[in-house]
């Protein structure tokens, strides 16, 4: 059964509304949509951003937002397909010698509840990991972007960011496998941990390759 996504929370009521305009500020400048640094520049969405960004602490969440905003447009722009992935589905992607692919269109990729953990800062409890927006990049890249300790009950969760290409034969530097957990008593609840920007990328490609929607794409307004 499908669950309430950071996208429905927070762009919910206000991706139909606000979210043309940027598009309309996009086509008319010529700017590319998925280069971020003339979406950051773009008049619409500048003000948009303005708006969600907090007075105390903008500077330390700014690229924050940026980056849940620009992943939420293109999301949005795409038709909103979304993958919910099964548990089965989910353990499948994370098993051993997954094969690596490109999504088509950016996309939200949401997990089973509890199942893939990580530290998004050193020191920090681990969170679980609700999902992932994905988009590809120019060269096969893949521009991630990661949501931890997600609750429809409250507004605030952790964001990661990473981009680029999977590495080939990526491995971990103590020869555990690639999403072992790293959790006390995980292996035997079964749960899997990321331990680095390579691994969330690699995870991200993991689904491209998959093509397991189970979503519907919805008209961008």
């Amino acid at each position: 059964m499908s669950r309430t996504t950071p996208f429905d929370l927070v762009f919910g009521g206000l991706a139909d509304e606000r979210f043309p305009e940027i598009r309309e500020s996009l086509a008319h400048t010529g700017a590319d949509p998925f280069d971020r640094d003339r979406f950051m520049l773009d008049k619409a969405a500048a003000g948009l951003l303005r708006e969600q960004v907090p007075d105390e602490g903008a500077d330390a969440g700014v690229a924050e937002h940026l980056a849940l905003l620009h992943h939420a447009y293109l999301f949005w722009a795409a038709g909103r397909p979304t993958t919910h992935l099964t548990r089965a589905e989910a353990t499948a992607l994370l098993g051993h010698a997954a094969p690596s692919g490109t999504p088509s269109t950016p996309r939200y990729i949401q997990f089973p509840e509890r199942l893939v953990w990580a530290e998004t800062e050193a020191g920090a409890p681990h969170e679980p990991l609700d999902g992932m927006f994905v988009a590809p990049m120019p060269g096969g890249a893949l521009a991630v972007l990661a949501i931890f300790g997600f609750h429809p009950s409250r507004m605030g969760f952790s964001v990661v960011t990473a981009e680029g290409r999977a590495v080939p034969e990526l491995t971990r530097a103590d020869g555990a496998a690639l999403f072992a957990p790293v959790l006390p008593g995980g292996s035997a609840a079964g749960l899997f941990s990321i331990t680095g920007p390579e691994e969330l990328i690699e995870l991200a490609a993991r689904t491209g390759a998959a093509r397991t929607d189970s979503g519907k794409e919805q008209p961008a307004g």
